[in-house]
């Protein structure tokens, strides 16, 4: 009853049209945001169907003997249906590591989507994981606000925000990706960590260009100059800033403490988290003290999300035990 398919370019409206309802996705699942960098990757995405209906989709790419879901992502994992049960998710999680089995994977090696991104109840696949015994791979550390029950920016955050107004900063929603990633983003980087953004500035724009409601730039200037940007990644339940960076005056001036409460209120409505992002490095197994510090003193808390390895011979012994 449950079918295993390799995803084709012919499945590009099916897929989009099931990630735009199912009960855990993004638009980073969508195939306009996944294959943007299809050339870094072996796509080996799959679709999961019970009686001829797509009940699940796998974004995932071959890395040498490992199925993997993904690293072109910041997430990755299944993708549930709205209306998936817990016995079908089941079956469907053991078909894929058939699938994966029968297609000389030696593993399969999921990211956890985190439930701040779901819509509904979505924790199927973490239960299956513990039952086969898969391995923990990477454990990060998440700082997120939950808009529910918010804590307040403490005394130094406030601090901030007073600088920023005594300057007279002004924060705008402007598209200006461009003089972002080459007067501020990619400067700080390399002076501070030796290292470049994720995407590139072709990249972010088309991206953009393609999600006009999922991806924005923020941009605070001081007398017409811009002195600090964030892009913003929006879910229907998170507000994400994938980017944030000020120029060598920000402490002086205040400007990320005016772009994080910027963020933070512009784009609250009808969500319910903001996510920080991880502060851990080196596989989850050292932290980042002064990002913990930061990002807790705007009134974040933590969350965890998880990396897995699982045999794909794991589905030989895989049942469930009933009452």
């Amino acid at each position: 009853m449950i079918d295993v398919r390799l995803y084709s370019g012919a499945d590009k409206d099916l897929w989009n049209s099931f990630v735009a309802k199912a009960k855990n996705a993004t638009f980073l699942f969508d195939r306009g945001f996944m294959d943007y960098h299809s050339d870094r990757f072996e796509d080996h995405s799959l679709m999961i169907f019970k009686d001829q209906k797509l009940i699940a989709v796998l974004p995932a790419h071959k890395s040498g003997q490992y199925l993997v879901s993904h690293n072109g992502l910041t997430y990755g994992g299944f993708v549930w249906s709205r209306k998936i049960k817990f016995l079908d998710a089941f079956e469907a999680f053991k078909a894929v590591l058939s699938y994966a089995d029968c297609n000389d994977f030696a593993a399969l090696e999921i990211k956890e989507i985190p439930r701040i991104y779901h819509q509904l109840p979505s924790d199927e696949s973490d239960y299956f994981m513990n039952l086969c015994g898969a391995q923990c791979i990477k454990k990060e550390v998440l700082l997120v606000i939950d808009y529910r029950d918010r804590l307040s920016f403490e005394k130094n955050r406030r601090e901030g925000m007073n600088k920023a107004l005594r300057h007279d900063l002004e924060v705008r929603v402007d598209g200006n990706f461009k003089e972002f990633w080459d007067t501020i983003l990619m400067p700080q980087l390399h002076e501070k960590h030796k290292a470049t953004p994720v995407h590139t500035l072709a990249e972010i724009e088309l991206l953009a260009q393609r999600f006009p409601d999922n991806i924005k730039q923020v941009s605070v200037y001081h007398n017409n100059k811009l002195v600090a940007g964030t892009t913003v990644f929006l879910t229907p339940t998170t507000v994400h800033p994938q980017y944030v960076m000020g120029d060598e005056q920000k402490n002086t001036l205040g400007s990320l403490d005016l772009a994080y409460d910027y963020i933070m209120e512009h784009f609250e409505e009808d969500r319910r988290f903001f996510n920080f992002n991880s502060s851990s490095e080196e596989q989850g197994k050292l932290l980042n003290r002064g990002l913990l510090f930061w990002k807790e003193t705007c009134g974040a808390r933590c969350i965890t999300t998880t990396q897995y390895r699982v045999s794909s011979a794991a589905h030989k012994t895989l049942n469930l035990q009933f009452t």
